[in-house]
């Protein structure tokens, strides 16, 4: 059954430029207007990551007791300066190659990976060759086109699946981001509402506002809705904030080093006016990388086992990923496949190396992408605005840092509505399809994991075909692919059983 996707605006006119007809902006139905307020959407969506990044991989020592860039003090502007580069370069490259909405950054999840578990076996330049090294092979896997082949071996109505699962997972993401859900650590129940079972604090408060705003702008079809959201929100949480002192989540350290936290507090950024609004950059972290090192500090086996775990997340992330957009932009065929597929992937692959190469992590497609697509956006040109702006938040950080998560996410609650309405497109009454679905749905936002939820709807899908002696219409590659994913999910065993 062919993907169901969403259809772009009908548009009578044709083109009236060369940016027109280079990015076909009219042809696929959208305005360059359009494009640009999609692309500061999917900015202010993406924007996080910029001060989120240096956090996550700035206080973790290497094996040798350095920091990342090779010092004996964290080194966050060098981090954050690495991380909007990259984003911006590989982000616009994406729109000018591939001609697609979809912007690109350090990996969420990647870059916790390699500073918690790759990072604190060898040193930072090791770690950061092993991504290279990662980015690479992806890159020759689709240059042969394995990549592509798999991607069109996978069931129309599983990539449907791969759509509504990362749907509800940004929902989540939105959601704990704005600290609506959050984890209980205690008990049975890994979750629950707000704090304790009710919401508290001015923050959520300021969410709840953006997202009811959000929604009444949609509902009413008022264009730039997000983007008019995400700056009202934005001020009135400036307002809050100078009002009532809510101040950050984390406020200092305890005497045993953890973290003093304030429960109500923002979560990233306190929304307040920088008293300085241009920053020099510094890229202190660029080129400190060893492509071979890490064979060497941790042995053959363990660096295989290392670049093979980064390589399968990445690898279907961003086919998920590109998947969903192109489902809610309405430029998937009737196979479910975008346009340009192989140059997004191209794109993609050598952002992976990039990440790597400039010692900010593997860069990788996301999915807070479909904001700007929600926003209107249809083109590549939205991702090279998206880009720019990541250029010049390198100068201006600290504009971008007056953002807090609590007026960003409301978008992605709304866009993971969006995306969640493909869920018709699935045959429930086909157990063969409905249940590898069902758990490529759920366990997206249950594990937090775009690649467990795609893993184990492969895996299930094969399982079922085969019980019920249809082995012979599973296509090769996915019997390759559910192998890998079923050594994925043992990877720790495995480590177990060969000494690594």
């Amino acid at each position: 059954m062919p993907t169901t996707t969403r259809k772009a605006p009908a548009a009578p006119l044709p083109p009236a430029s060369g940016l027109d007809r280079f990015f076909k902006i009219t042809e696929r139905g959208s305005t360059v207007e359009r494009e640009i307020r999609g692309g500061v959407v999917t900015f202010f969506t993406m924007a996080y990551i910029v001060v989120l990044n240096p956090l996550i991989l700035g206080f973790t020592k290497d094996s040798s007791g350095h920091f990342l860039g090779g010092g004996v003090a964290p080194n966050l502007p060098a981090i954050a300066a690495g991380t909007a580069l990259v984003a911006g370069i590989m982000t616009i490259l994406m729109g000018v190659v591939a001609n697609f909405p979809l912007a690109l950054a350090t990996g969420l999840g990647l870059n916790a990976f390699v500073a918690f578990s790759i990072a604190t076996k060898m040193t930072w330049a090791d770690a950061m060759g092993l991504v290279v090294l990662e980015g690479l092979i992806i890159l020759v896997l689709v240059l042969t086109g394995f990549r592509q082949a798999v991607f069109h071996a996978v069931p129309a109505q599983l990539k449907v699946a791969i759509s509504v699962g990362i749907g509800l997972f940004i929902a989540m993401i939105g959601l704990v981001d704005a600290g609506f859900v959050r984890r209980t650590g205690v008990g049975p129940v890994p979750v629950e509402l707000g704090i304790g079972g009710t919401l508290s604090g001015w923050p959520v408060a300021v969410f709840v506002i953006g997202l009811f705003t959000v929604i009444a702008l949609w509902v009413r079809k008022v264009k730039g809705a997000i983007l008019i959201s995400i700056v009202a929100t934005t001020i009135l949480a400036i307002i809050v904030e100078a009002v009532a002192k809510v101040g950050p989540t984390v406020i200092g350290q305890n005497a045993d080093g953890s973290n003093k936290v304030n429960p109500a507090g923002w979560n990233l950024n306190v929304p307040a006016m920088p008293e300085k609004i241009i920053d020099t950059p510094s890229f202190g972290t660029l080129g400190q990388f060893n492509l071979f090192g890490s064979f060497a500090s941790a042995g053959a086996v363990a660096a295989f086992l290392l670049v093979f775990t980064l390589m399968l997340a990445d690898f279907f992330d961003t086919m998920g990923t590109m998947t969903a957009i192109g489902a809610e932009a309405g430029l998937l065929d009737a196979d479910g496949t975008p346009p340009n597929t192989q140059k997004i992937l191209i794109v993609d692959s050598i952002a992976a190396a990039a990440g790597g190469a400039a010692g900010v992590s593997s860069n990788t497609s996301y999915i807070e992408s479909a904001s700007g697509v929600g926003e209107g956006a249809r083109t590549g040109l939205a991702s090279v605005v998206t880009g720019v702006l990541f250029l010049i938040s390198m100068v201006f950080a600290p504009l971008v840092k007056i953002i807090p998560n609590e007026a960003a996410v409301p978008a992605l609650v709304l866009v993971g509505f969006l995306m969640m309405q493909q869920v018709k497109g699935i045959e429930w009454d086909d157990l063969e399809i409905a249940i590898p679905a069902f758990l490529t749905i759920v366990l997206m936002p249950f594990t937090y994991s775009i690649t467990v939820g795609i893993g184990a709807g492969f895996v299930a899908y094969v399982f079922i075909k085969l019980i019920r002696g249809k082995a012979s219409v599973i296509h090769p590659l996915m019997w390759v692919v559910a192998g890998l994913f079923v050594i994925y999910f043992a990877i720790d065993p495995l480590k177990g059983i060969l000494g690594v």
